[in-house]
């Protein structure tokens, strides 16, 4: 075998050895090999990695020529072995070409030999001598940004890695590995992108249909939940508190400040067992608010219609639901007045906002409809299909005089995710830095404007780290702050896309979210009960101000995945209307009898509302008018007014032709012949009597009558006679007994008879 080693060129098995040795040697200087020596094999996803590195500082996020970084973290040791002689060191890597290269270094996790950069200087690393298994240790990297290979203006990988040994590898590799990013423009640049930020106020909803008695109308609220977001720390204490300080557009949902408003006049909350007690977060609502007004001062407000209606329900879902889109002016008109009474501020009402921005034609045009002429979409619905090499500005003309405001995807979505934790909020800060340096740096000569809409209601972890990201851009730069209003009406670029994307573009997961055609439909039942209800009222505006603001609620976007609680809000608005339309009603009437030729049948109609009604006709109805008539015919009517908390009792002539039972009906009706409320039934029994009858009637009692009053006049004078005879002749034998008593007995027998 030796001999055939031999004769194939095969060398002796020391020198084999040494020359394999060699070549390890040679070969481990090579990216290839290197990954074998120092890689745990092939690239893990962050959860499998040995150990997880988290960042939860970096500051400054954009530092400049003598600023010192600063970051820190903790390495989190996942496996079962002690790891030793570690060390957290910083990687830096060339300047990224393009936001794409942004997103595939945001994407990646696992430690990639030859594609994240070496370590910069050693002496700059963290030393970590032991690592307990499933351990944790912070860390601090402090380096002066001269010592960072950073040679032109542009966004740079940033790695912050642990390599040490373990148990079963006792050789250093790369144990885990964190990405982040640094902003790099030291100086001003000569061309700034304009940047206009969306600072969304809106809440869910708290409010209900109903009000007190007394005469302000004491609110309803569901519940007290929104306190919890007006006091210290809430979310919505939040967004005052920052945003007072930031160069932002305020986009506020008027309901939310019709409610906290409120709140300050004194407010009633419903409890679970439907009794309602009295709120008891004024002071907190007063104080919110008040800060609210101070924030506003100098900035622009766009004011979202009423309630901030869920545009692309309404026009997939609700626009073929008669009345639907009439709902929309109104919001609108509505919108405007209440930022001006509340924050005594003037408001924009010229935008309509999609949920996450995505459009259809139908969308843009429901949206365009109440007057809104400008429609803020996102870039991932309003796309580019050209080859224009960067992003163009937000304004794209979209016909009929309207524009397309065209957020930027990246940048409105950078603070979605969980942001409790520092280590989330510190690189989706970092990743917007980036994005929107990338942004000015690329290729064009002409200045842009930008827009960022965030989601709608953040949390209030969310709005810190949004609040951290606008704080890094403050310098100024590559951006500079601008308001919506001033990025709409900027020029637009003429390469841009302005078309705007078909019905099958609508994502399907946005689509699963609207509002049923059901929905609209209630809303449609509920409008009509109030326009029945209303026309019979003294003081329409009780119910038509609240029951119009709830049915702008009940087309809201805040219902997006709660489509059982929109459905009970709907349901209860409804049930407590009718109950106030039942408060007017015919009071339910026993059967009664009706003797003679003619008689007088009384009905009641009772109002326990607190306003007196009107314009209201009782109506009464013969089932069998040949028997039973009022006036000329089987029916009958009368107009009807009722004051407050009262009754009334209706007076009707009837007529029986015949005897027998009757049923008749009493329906009240509206001037313009709509039935309202119940019908009420009740049978009359008539009883035809003539005149000869009724004297041959009364004759007969009339002699009766005279028979017993001569009779008893008899009796008496019988009664007085024997007494008298008694008293004059006490003897039985007397000659003159027998006579007086024959004569007196006799002449009373021939009486009675």
């Amino acid at each position: 075998m030796a001999e055939a080693a031999d004769n194939q060129g095969a060398v002796p098995a020391p020198a084999r050895r040494r020359w394999l040795r060699r070549a390890v040697v040679l070969l481990a200087g090579t990216p290839v090999l290197a990954a074998l020596v120092y890689a745990p094999a092939p690239p893990a996803e962050a959860a499998d990695a040995p150990v997880d590195v988290q960042l939860d500082t970096l500051a400054p996020t954009a530092p400049v020529k003598g600023d010192t970084l600063t970051i820190s973290g903790t390495v989190v040791n996942n496996t079962r072995e002690k790891i030793s002689n570690a060390h957290v060191g910083l990687r830096v890597g060339p300047a990224l070409g393009d936001r794409a290269a942004i997103d595939e270094v945001a994407d990646r996790t696992a430690f990639r030999p030859g594609t994240d950069p070496a370590e910069i200087d050693s002496a700059y690393a963290a030393k970590i001598d032991s690592l307990p298994a499933k351990a944790g240790q912070a860390f601090t990297l402090k380096v002066p940004v001269n010592k960072l290979p950073l040679d032109k203006d542009g966004v740079y990988q940033l790695g912050v890695s642990l390599s040490g040994e373990s148990g079963s590898r006792s050789y250093e590799q790369v144990l885990g590995i964190k990405r982040t990013f640094l902003p790099w423009q030291p100086e001003a640049a000569s061309k700034r992108s304009h940047l206009a930020y969306a600072w969304p106020l809106i809440s869910t909803t708290h409010l209900t249909a109903e009000t007190g008695s007394d005469e302000t109308q004491t609110p309803v609220f569901q519940d007290d939940k929104l306190a919890d977001e007006l006091k210290p720390g809430g979310r919505l204490e939040q967004m005052v508190t920052l945003g007072k300080e930031l160069p932002i557009t305020w986009v506020i949902d008027p309901d939310l400040l019709y409610t906290v408003d409120a709140m300050t006049k004194g407010y009633r909350v419903r409890t679970p067992d439907g009794r309602t007690v009295q709120g008891k977060n004024k002071a907190v609502a007063e104080q919110w608010l008040s800060s609210l007004e101070g924030a506003v001062q100098g900035k622009k407000v766009v004011a979202l219609p009423f309630a901030d209606p869920d545009i692309a329900s309404l026009a997939h879902r609700g626009k073929d639901v008669s009345g639907t889109l009439g709902q929309l002016r109104p919001a609108t008109d509505k919108a405007k007045q209440a930022v001006e009474t509340v924050l005594h501020v003037p408001a924009s009402t010229g935008f309509s906002w999609p949920v996450d921005g995505a459009i259809d034609p139908s969308i843009v045009n429901v949206a365009t409809s109440a007057g809104a002429h400008n429609v803020l979409t996102r870039s991932d619905s309003l796309r580019e299909t050209g080859s224009l090499g960067y992003t163009p500005s937000a304004a794209r003309p979209i016909g009929a005089g309207s524009t397309a405001v065209v957020a930027d995807a990246d940048l409105s979505t950078a603070f979605e995710g969980d942001m409790l934790g520092a280590g989330n909020s510190t690189l989706a800060v970092q990743r917007f830095l980036a994005h929107s340096l990338a942004l000015n740096l690329q290729n064009t000569g002409e200045q842009r404007s930008f827009v960022v809409a965030p989601q709608r209601m953040p949390s209030s972890s969310q709005v810190q780290t949004m609040a951290a990201a606008l704080r890094g851009l403050q310098s100024g730069r590559w951006t500079q702050p601008t308001d919506l209003e001033a990025a709409a009406a900027a020029k637009p670029d003429p390469g841009a896309a302005t078309q705007v994307p078909g019905a099958g573009q609508y994502p399907d997961s946005l689509r699963k979210q609207e509002l049923p055609v059901s929905a609209f439909e209630d809303i449609r039942t509920t409008q009509n009960t109030l326009d029945h209800f209303k026309v019979i009222l003294s003081a329409p505006d009780r119910v038509e101000i609240p029951f119009g603001n709830t049915m702008n609620r009940e087309m809201s976007s805040t219902w997006r995945g709660r489509p059982e609680e929109a459905k009970e809000y709907r349901e209860q608005a409804q049930r407590y209307l009718l109950g106030l339309t039942e408060k007017v009603k015919v009071i339910p009437k026993s059967d009664a009898t009706l003797s003679g030729h003619s008689a007088t049948i009384p009905v009641t109609v009772q109002n326990s509302l607190v306003q007196d009604v009107h314009d209201l006709v009782l109506r009464v109805k013969s089932a069998n008018p040949t028997r039973l008539m009022f006036g000329d015919s089987g029916t009958a009517q009368q107009e009807v007014t009722v004051q407050a908390d009262h009754s009334q009792t209706l007076k009707f002539t009837a007529n029986a032709t015949a005897s027998g039972p009757v049923e008749v009906s009493a329906q009240l009706f509206t001037k313009d012949g709509v039935p309202y409320g119940k019908e009420r039934k009740f049978t009359v029994d008539a009883t035809e009597i003539t005149p000869t009858v009724m004297l041959v009637i009364a004759g007969g009692v009339l002699l009766l009558v005279l028979a017993g009053i001569k009779m008893y006049a008899s009796r008496k004078r019988v009664a007085a006679r024997a007494a008298a005879e008694e008293d004059t002749q006490p003897s039985d034998e007397s000659p003159d007994t027998g006579p007086q008593s024959a004569s007196g007995s006799g002449t009373g027998e021939t009486v009675d008879r």
